[in-house]
């Protein structure tokens, strides 16, 4: 768990990883459970691909940023002992652009869960769901650079980190994930969530 102020006591889950890591799978699981709200970047991209219409990689990365711009703002709106969860690739070192927007966010705790996997599973689920999402994302060309980049990045390590395999996602201890979290937040462990005790 990483503290940026005492007197703050909001707190946020980086959910980071490259796409098709399963993100989104354990974000909506961590959602469920934690009852919290779950932002995703590309949901809102897919919003605005809606509304500004769609274009080439320098475009989307535009459209990537603003996001994050987005993102940020609404968290800095929420009220204090809130717990939200951000969905996003955050990209590549340095992540002094993350480590400033949680502080003008006023996010007082915060910790990284870091979905990976080798790269020739994530060409194979990036190929496969080209046709099921919005066709502003990149196309199946996107799926080689994935699978080149997978063994050269890394997480932000900014705060607490929580690396997870993600190959098989029947194989994702949600479980154990949760209690990780709510130690590192100090969020009070729910009725169902008993098994952290054990």
């Amino acid at each position: 768990m990483h503290s940026m102020d005492d007197d703050v006591t909001r707190k946020v889950i980086l959910l980071n990883g490259l796409p098709a890591t399963g993100k989104t799978t354990i974000g909506e699981q961590l959602s469920d459970r934690l009852n919290a709200p779950l932002i995703s970047l590309d949901t809102i991209k897919e919003a605005m691909f809606d509304v500004l219409g769609t274009g080439d990689r320098e475009y989307n990365r535009l459209l990537g940023r603003a996001c994050k711009k987005i993102i940020w703002a609404l968290i800095a709106d929420l009220p204090d002992r809130s717990l939200v969860i951000i969905d996003a690739w955050f990209g590549r070192a340095p992540h002094d652009d993350v480590v400033q927007a949680l502080a003008e966010s006023k996010v007082s705790d915060f910790v990284e869960i870091w979905c990976h996997a080798p790269g020739e599973v994530l060409k194979e689920r990036y190929i496969a769901r080209i046709g099921k999402r919005h066709a502003g994302h990149p196309g199946i060309e996107y799926g080689d650079e994935l699978q080149q980049i997978a063994a050269e990045v890394a997480p932000m390590a900014i705060g607490a980190l929580y690396a997870v395999e993600t190959s098989d996602m029947h194989k994702v201890d949600i479980n154990s994930m949760i209690c990780w979290v709510r130690e590192q937040l100090r969020i009070p462990i729910m009725p169902g969530d008993q098994r952290c005790h054990e």
